[in-house]
């Protein structure tokens, strides 16, 4: 690892700071935002540049365009290049650069993929299998259950699951509310099913397992504090693998799927974007695609002149 000045230093521990108290950003992206950064002060460091105030648009496209030589994918650099964006626009932002150095830093287009979703059968395999196991594992599977039925009824992160409290489940209306990227705050419907999964892990399920470290969490773990995002991931590619010819997936595969078939449905966009917690609606066409596939799968299987 290349060592960086103490400008570089101070300068990301003051980032972090800003990600942290001011943005209120999740752990995982302060993480992600910080190891992007510090690849960039690393190569900024070889090139003379020891002082980020003195970062330069030529220096900027260098570091691209090395980590591309290296043969990072598309999606890499394209985040790389936002991560860089940003922190040379707070840096002008707060008077600790005399100019935005990436303020014309261009991202690399990266291909947008697909994403996988699970077919409306697969998904009622999916939760028929775990109801079925219901008998033999207790509350453990009352919880399992819940949480793959109120992620497949409102497609919210796996982050937004966990930090659930139990304040937060509204039955009068049946809305859950969320805290998403930077603390945004919304409510998401869901339906009979997610309701009565959630209910029985409530009064039947959680009684059992929680403690004095559980405090107001709805979903708990096996030592009765707060689940955590991997053991919710675990439960996710666990229980979907018990699916014939399902795709492996973990929450954010559900969070697919559900957008997927709420356009199915025919739900509209600025619906799904709503439900999703979508900054950009153009984050949100992405599944129109999916949607637009499955027509066209469609069309081809039943029209007579496919």
């Amino acid at each position: 690892m290349t060592e960086i000045s103490e400008s570089w230093s101070k300068a990301l521990a003051d980032y972090e700071h800003h990600l942290r108290a001011e943005r209120d950003l999740s752990v995982h992206s302060v993480r992600a935002y910080l190891t992007d950064l510090r690849g960039l002060a690393e190569h900024a460091s070889k090139l003379g540049v020891d002082d980020p105030a003195q970062l330069t648009l030529r220096t900027l496209r260098s570091y691209l365009a090395t980590m591309q030589a290296l043969g990072k994918a598309r999606t890499t650099l394209a985040r790389r290049a936002t991560s860089a964006r940003v922190f040379t626009a707070w840096q002008a932002r707060s008077g600790r650069a005399p100019t935005d150095a990436g303020a014309l830093l261009a991202s690399p287009k990266s291909h947008r993929e697909l994403p996988v979703a699970l077919r409306q059968s697969e998904v009622r395999e999916l939760l028929d299998l775990t109801v079925a196991a219901l008998v033999g594992e207790g509350p453990t599977g009352l919880r399992d259950l819940a949480i793959l039925e109120l992620l497949y009824a409102t497609g919210i992160r796996v982050g937004e699951l966990v930090g659930v409290d139990i304040d937060d489940i509204d039955r009068s209306r049946n809305v859950v509310r969320v805290f998403g990227k930077g603390r945004k705050e919304r409510s998401v419907p869901f339906g009979g099913p997610a309701a009565d999964a959630v209910d029985l892990w409530m009064t039947r399920g959680r009684p059992e397992v929680m403690t004095a470290d559980s405090g107001a969490a709805l979903f708990l773990g096996a030592r009765g504090g707060r689940i955590d995002p991997r053991a919710v991931r675990r439960i996710v590619h666990e229980r979907v693998a018990g699916v014939e010819g399902a795709p492996d997936m973990g929450p954010h595969g559900l969070r697919h799927t559900a957008a997927t078939h709420l356009l199915e449905g025919g739900a509209d966009l600025r619906s799904v974007q709503e439900i999703l917690g979508h900054a950009s609606l153009s984050t949100t066409q992405i599944y129109t695609h999916v949607s637009n596939e499955h027509l066209r799968k469609a069309f081809r299987l039943a029209h007579p002149r496919a």
